[in-house]
């Protein structure tokens, strides 16, 4: 792997969560100038539309994304990706971004990764290592920090940003888990597309969104094109496509882009008011999953031993 490679994935991936940051605020947007505009109706638009195109482009470059069917264990794995993964990690998502704002429900997704580290020790055995566990408690602490504003015995944020932000933060981790085992064999653009359709499709059986009456603007319908395709279908195809001039560790780095993004734009378009409180609970989770991302490649490489073990 040459430098010029390592650098272009390394500017894909954070030009990425960049773009999914971006795609919070534009949202958020949406949420303030339209008050009928729904976190459900946005995201059946949101997961049908990218689906559609992300199967499209997996046909024209000959990834046969029908092929995914004729195995029952893959079938259901996309399905539960799709209902369990995709989401929450999308729906609640919005609704915490709604209720409250983008830099904040950014950050509190942000957690995820933890809640992977609790799943591996709590049903893979694996035991957290010093580095994680400093991590957890920075994370921890961070949250308190955003949650109470230094006063433990108030709330800063409504529980309703917390309830939907925590439901997103798990979205992650399922979001994470479910696919793993289908993603080498049928690829991310068969996998998501999929996923992303059926999830879509799912939301309109509880809420069909045809049946929701809307006014949509000339300037709304344009940011709705940004979720779609620059916070959806681009930072997909330009994340997947850097892992493969960086390792899946040093991507996952680039994920601190995306909440730092979302504050950013949202201090700048929006005026969203940030405390200090907000500011170093965020960095300290920031920190905090960096951390354990560089420290995720010694869990896998663990699990791997342990595996080749089991079988021999």
């Amino acid at each position: 792997m040459t430098q010029q490679n390592h650098l272009r994935g390394v500017l894909l991936a954070s030009s990425a969560c960049i773009l999914w940051g971006i795609s919070g605020v534009a949202a958020s947007t949406l949420f303030i100038n339209n008050p009928h505009l729904t976190a459900m109706w946005l995201t059946q638009v949101r997961m049908i539309s990218a689906g559609l195109i992300l199967l499209v482009w997996g046909m024209v470059a000959g990834k046969h994304p029908f092929k995914i069917w004729h195995h029952r264990h893959a079938a259901w794995t996309a399905v539960s990706y799709g209902l369990l993964g995709l989401i929450p990690v999308q729906l609640c998502y919005f609704e915490a971004v709604r209720v409250g704002n983008a830099p904040i429900a950014t950050i509190i997704q942000f957690l995820g990764p933890f809640i992977i580290s609790i799943y591996y020790f709590l049903f893979k055995h694996v035991t957290p290592s010093r580095i994680e566990l400093i991590g957890m408690i920075m994370a921890f602490i961070g949250t308190l920090l955003i949650v109470t504003h230094g006063h433990l015995n108030s709330l800063a944020i409504s529980p309703v940003i917390l309830f939907w932000g925590g439901l997103s933060a798990i979205g992650v981790a399922t979001n994470t888990l479910i696919p793993r085992t289908i993603l080498p064999k049928y690829g991310a653009l068969t996998v998501t597309g999929w996923g992303l359709l059926l999830a879509g499709l799912f939301l309109t059986l509880l809420q069909p969104m045809w049946r929701v009456h809307l006014t949509i603007t000339w300037p709304q319908l344009g940011l709705l094109i940004v979720i779609i395709l620059l916070g959806t279908v681009a930072p997909f195809l330009m994340f997947a496509r850097s892992l493969s001039d960086i390792l899946p560790t040093t991507a996952s780095l680039m994920d601190a882009f995306e909440p730092l993004a979302a504050t950013v734009f949202s201090i700048t378009f929006l005026n969203v008011q940030l405390t200090s409180f907000d500011f170093i609970g965020g960095l300290l989770i920031i920190l905090a999953v960096m951390a354990l991302s560089l420290n995720t490649h010694k869990m896998l490489h663990f699990l791997r031993r342990r595996r080749a073990h089991s079988s021999s």
